[in-house]
C-alpha cells in the first residue's frame, strides 16, 4: 500500500479561516494526511482544538518547546508534499514576498521545499492594491501557485474581488499539485546547464551570458518530482540545486566527455541540453599571458597598427585567432538515444520557429526549445524568457513567464510524453 501524500495546511487570520476546515475534509475524503500551522490571528477565528479534531494531529501555532522537534519549523518544512495556505490574508502575502519569517507559519515557508499553493481572502480594495498585487506578481515568479479569489459579497459588505475561491476548487488544485509533485518519480534525468569558457590564455576566454539559470531551475524542480537528476553543468555562480547530483567543467571538451560519461553510466530517460556551449575554441591555447607587442603570436596586422600609432598612443596591434570546431554534444547523444526522450535549446536571434525546426531536424532531438536572444528583457541572465516549445506535432508558444514557471511546463510536458 502505498505511503499517503502530506498537505500542509496554513491558516490566516481572516473570516474565512472556518473554510478551512471544510478544504481539510475534502482533501482527507482523497486520502490524504493533512497537517495545520495556524498564525496566531488565524486562531482567533477557529481555534486549534477543531482543526485537531478534524486532522488527528497537534496544530502548530508557535515554535515554542512544547513540539516533540526542537526545530519546528524544520521539522514542518520537510514533511510535506504540499503547502497550502488558505485563506491567506494580504498581511501574510506581502510578508512571503518580502521574505519576512516572523510566525510559525511564514518562517515555515520560507524553509520548505514543497511547492506552495496561496489562496488569498482579502476586502476588495485590498486585494486591488498595488502592493498586494505586487507581492503576488512576486510569489508566481517564485513559482507558487495563486488560486485566485472570486467576486462576491464579502463580510465587510463590500461587492468585489477577495472572496475565497470554493473549497472545491482549492481542494481540487491541490489535489492536482500533488499528483504533479511525483510524477517524474523513477526516472533518471541528464541535464547541461551553464556556459562554456574556451581560454586563449590563463586569463582570457571566450564564453556567453548564460547565468545557468534555466538548467538550474529545471534540474532542481525535475528532483523535487522525483527524477533522479545528474546535471553537467558550466562555471555559473549558482548554489547547487537540492539533492541534484552537480558534475562542474570548464570547457566544452569537458563538458562533452562528462555527458557522455553520466549518459553511459547513468542511462537516463530524458536529457535536457540546456547550456549554452561554444561553438568553437581557440587552435591552441597560451601558456603565459599574451601580452601587448610585437612579441604577440599571430600579429599579422602589426604593421598596420604601427603606422596607426603616435607617440601618445599605446594601440595594440592586430591578432588573428585560429579557432576550430567544439564536439556537438546534443547531436552526440540524440544519435545513440534510443529511448531516451532529448530536449535541446536554441538561442535564436532571428526566425525564431523555422532556425529551431532547422535544429530539431538538424540535431534529431525529440524536442528543442527555441527562444529569442535579441529582446534584452528576457533570455540570458534574467529571471524571465520566452519559450517555443518544437516538436513533431507542432510549435506551443509559452509567452513570457518566469524561468521557474517555463521549467515546470517544460517538464509537465515531458511527464505527459506518449
Amino acid at each position: 500500500m502505498s505511503e499517503k501524500k502530506k498537505v500542509l495546511l496554513g491558516v490566516t487570520g481572516c473570516i474565512a479561516a472556518y473554510k478551512a476546515c471544510e478544504v481539510l475534509r475534502l482533501l482527507q475524503k482523497a486520502d490524504v494526511d493533512v497537517k495545520v500551522v495556524m498564525t496566531p490571528s488565524g486562531a482567533e477565528f477557529v481555534t486549534a482544538t477543531t482543526f485537531r479534531a478534524l486532522s488527528q494531529h497537534e496544530v502548530a501555532i508557535e515554535p515554542i518547546a512544547e513540539y516533540n522537534s526542537p526545530i519546528h519549523h524544520i521539522s514542518l518544512a520537510q514533511e510535506p508534499d504540499v503547502f497550502l495556505i488558505a485563506p491567506a490574508t494580504a498581511n501574510t502575502i506581502n510578508k512571503l514576498a518580502a521574505g519576512i519569517a516572523d510566525n510559525l507559519l511564514t518562517t515555515t515557508a520560507l524553509a520548505t521545499e514543497a511547492p506552495i499553493i496561496i489562496a488569498p481572502a482579502m476586502n476588495v480594495h485590498m486585494w486591488r492594491d498595488p502592493s498586494t498585487q505586487a507581492a503576488l506578481d512576486i510569489l508566481r515568479a517564485r513559482g507558487m501557485e495563486i488560486i485566485a479569489p472570486e467576486v462576491g459579497y464579502l463580510a465587510c459588505g463590500d461587492i468585489g474581488e477577495g472572496k475565497l475561491a470554493t473549497v472545491e476548487e482549492i481542494a481540487e488544485r491541490t489535489l492536482a499539485e500533488l499528483r504533479r509533485c511525483r510524477d517524474l518519480e523513477g526516472q533518471k534525468m541528464l541535464v547541461t546547464a551553464g556556459p562554456t569558457r574556451e581560454f586563449l590564455d590563463p586569463v582570457r576566454f571566450i564564453s556567453s551570458p548564460s547565468s545557468g539559470l534555466t538548467g538550474y531551475l529545471i534540474a532542481g524542480e525535475a528532483a523535487r518530482r522525483g527524477a533522479e537528476v545528474h546535471m553537467v553543468s558550466g562555471p555559473v555562480e549558482l548554489p547547487d540545486p537540492f539533492d541534484v547530483n552537480v558534475i562542474r567543467v570548464t570547457s566544452a571538451q569537458e563538458m562533452y566527455e562528462a555527458v557522455n560519461q553520466v549518459y553511459d553510466e547513468k542511462q537516463p530517460e530524458v536529457a535536457i541540453f540546456t547550456a549554452a556551449v561554444a561553438d568553437f575554441r581557440p587552435a591552441s591555447k597560451a601558456e603565459q599571458k599574451l601580452k601587448k607587442g610585437a612579441d604577440l603570436p599571430g600579429s599579422a596586422a602589426q604593421g598596420i597598427a604601427d603606422e596607426e600609432a603616435t607617440d601618445e598612443s599605446n594601440i595594440a596591434p592586430a591578432y588573428t585567432l585560429d579557432l576550430i570546431p567544439n564536439p556537438d554534444i546534443l547531436f552526440s547523444i540524440a544519435q545513440r538515444k534510443g529511448s531516451c526522450y532529448v530536449v535541446g535549446f536554441a538561442a535564436e536571434s532571428e526566425n525564431i520557429i523555422e532556425n529551431g525546426f532547422a535544429k530539431l531536424n538538424a540535431k534529431g532531438a525529440d524536442m528543442i526549445v527555441a527562444n529569442d536572444i535579441s529582446d534584452p528583457e528576457i533570455g540570458f541572465a534574467t529571471e524571465y524568457n520566452r519559450w517555443q516549445l518544437l516538436s513533431e506535432s507542432g510549435a506551443e508558444d509559452t509567452g513570457t513567464l518566469s524561468k521557474r514557471t517555463l521549467a515546470g511546463i517544460l517538464l509537465d510536458r515531458i511527464a505527459n510524453r506518449q
